[in-house]
């Protein structure tokens, strides 16, 4: 079972201003709670029982927050104060946190709801280290609630994946969410570089894989897309 998780909290959060000029994003509040919260209690319930965060930006107030949670969940904190690294380079700092059995990855700023099946622990039943160097959590582009992108990926018959081409749709789209192996976090190109590096490596390889999410998505980037998601929260 895997019990450790990253949560990428370092984020400016420029898109979400002017919310975010006197507080970090994933501190935003949506549907009664913060951002991060409904990130962490997601992966508290899907058995994860320790949490990696870096933090940048207001970092102060996030390792506030991570102290005043009231919960069993143990957190170690990946400080990026000196230097925002972006997602590859994030990992690669908390590396040595994460221990060398895959984990769990997830943003603090999407938001999902379980549908059938509980989702982590769905994730963690399709993935095979066999196979696979990552396995990204996906949602059809045309279910991905306040999302304007053209999609991400293309997934095969047996879940793995390709990129989308350029001037081209995709069908889905990447949530946030995945589950990667240690083994991918190797040779960084430098300090300051994307999760987009691994994913390249991944497929070259072909060994990225995805899984559709069943439940419902959201990805909460701006002021404006908190009251849809607060309505659709509340109505189902």
């Amino acid at each position: 079972m895997i019990d450790t998780a990253m949560l990428m909290a370092a984020g400016l959060g420029k898109r979400m201003r002017p919310l975010t000029a006197t507080r970090p994003k994933p501190l935003v509040k949506v549907a009664g709670k913060p951002l991060m919260d409904h990130a962490l209690d997601r992966l508290e319930a899907g058995g994860v029982s320790k949490v990696v965060v870096n933090v940048h930006y207001l970092a102060d107030t996030v390792e506030a927050h991570l102290k005043a949670r009231r919960c069993a969940t143990v957190f170690a904190v990946s400080d990026e104060r000196g230097k925002l690294l972006e997602t590859g380079g994030g990992l690669m700092k908390a590396r040595p946190l994460l221990g060398d059995r895959p984990f769990f990855c997830a943003n603090s700023d999407n938001l999902w709801i379980d549908g059938p099946q509980e989702t982590l622990g769905a994730m963690q039943r399709v993935w095979d280290p066999e196979r696979m160097d990552a396995l990204l959590l996906l949602v059809p582009l045309a279910r991905a609630t306040c999302h304007s992108g053209p999609g991400d990926f293309h997934m095969d018959a047996m879940g793995r994946l390709t990129r989308r081409k350029t001037a081209h749709v995709a069908p889905f789209v990447f949530t946030g969410v995945q589950i990667l192996s240690p083994t991918l976090l190797t040779d960084p190109p430098g300090d300051v570089f994307s999760t987009n590096v691994f994913w390249n490596r991944a497929i070259e390889a072909r060994r990225l894989y995805g899984m559709s999410h069943q439940g419902l998505w959201f990805d909460v980037g701006t002021p404006g897309a908190i009251p849809v998601v607060e309505s659709m929260i509340a109505h189902g």
